[in-house]
């Protein structure tokens, strides 16, 4: 689990806090909507809202609905159009008609509701450039919250939210810092996600608690660039090839050669982008005898050959 989530590259930042007082109900933009709103070019936003003070619950437009409480981070792995509320409610309200027009010199602060019972709400966003391969946030159901045990987790997941918040809007090695906090927030949140076993987990997560797919999944993350057949990983996974391959692929959505084709080509998109070995070492590196065979690979999966790739994303 740490080793893919040590290679999900994400840039983020806190982006808004809310007063709200009941009764209240906002909307969201769409992903398209924030995109814009944010100036993101990302493949991807992951939202997310950190319940500082009150309670309020969440809807997306396909049903799914889930309830805060003070201390919860709500987390929308797929940006998704969402209401959020309390119990009785008037309409819910374009927040983006609540927000001073962009670019933002501080952190915005919006203020809105009936006078009632207070809710305190801080929104952040995620973006993920993975080129190729993301296996963990295709997993997670649209919206999911993550209540912090008691003690030291809690206490860093506390601390990090203070800090972004006081360090917003300040030119300074703080700031710099706090641009990294939504990062590091949401690998913490998701670790503790995992770690609960939640019963809808699907995909790449369901597979990393199944004993087989589990099992053979540490081993191609191990040994990614080892020659692997599909009867060498049965035998380590210590079961059958057709109950390997069956298990994997219903878990994971890909059979397991498959699977670590798109990881080793992940792990030479992070090569090309972070280091200056040549196209024919990094080809080597995660596995490739030969380099045309990798350029090959890349060109199918990117749409660009390695070299080229290397030069749009620098």
């Amino acid at each position: 689990m740490n080793d893919v989530l040590s290679r999900i590259h994400l840039a983020g930042a806190i982006f808004l806090r809310a007063e709200y007082t009941a009764p209240w109900a906002c909307e969201s933009p769409s992903a398209n909507e924030l995109m814009e709103l944010l100036r993101s070019k990302a493949r991807r936003l992951v939202l997310f809202h950190i319940i500082a003070e009150g309670s309020c619950w969440i809807r997306l437009r396909r049903g799914d609905y889930v309830e805060a409480q003070q201390g919860d981070v709500l987390v929308l792995p797929y940006a998704d159009k969402h209401a959020m509320g309390v119990a009785e409610h008037p309409p819910p309200v374009p927040i983006s008609s609540l927000l001073p027009a962009p670019p933002w010199q501080e952190l915005p602060v919006i203020r809105h509701g009936g006078g009632g019972g207070r809710t305190s709400v801080v929104c952040g966003y995620l973006e993920c450039d993975a080129p190729i391969f993301e296996p963990v946030v295709n997993a997670l159901p649209p919206v999911f919250t993550v209540r912090p045990p008691t003690g030291p987790a809690a206490d860093w997941v506390n601390a990090s939210i203070e800090y972004a918040l006081d360090a917003s809007g300040l030119s300074s090695a703080r700031a710099s810092l706090a641009l990294r906090l939504p990062e590091l927030l949401f690998l913490e949140v998701l670790r503790l996600y995992m770690q609960s076993g939640p019963p809808e987990l699907t995909g790449w997560l369901a597979a990393l608690h199944d004993p087989i797919a589990g099992r053979a999944l540490t081993e191609l993350h191990n040994e990614p660039a080892r020659a692997w057949t599909l009867d060498e990983l049965a035998r380590r996974s210590a079961c059958s090839r057709s109950t390997l391959n069956a298990r994997f692929t219903r878990l994971v959505g890909r059979a397991p050669m498959q699977y670590l084709a798109e990881w080793r080509l992940q792990l030479a998109a992070e090569l090309l982008q972070k280091t200056t070995l040549g196209v024919a070492a990094v080809a080597y590196r995660v596995g490739y005898e030969s380099e045309a065979a990798f350029n090959r690979a890349f060109k199918r999966a990117i749409g660009k050959p390695p070299a080229r790739w290397r030069t749009s994303a620098a």
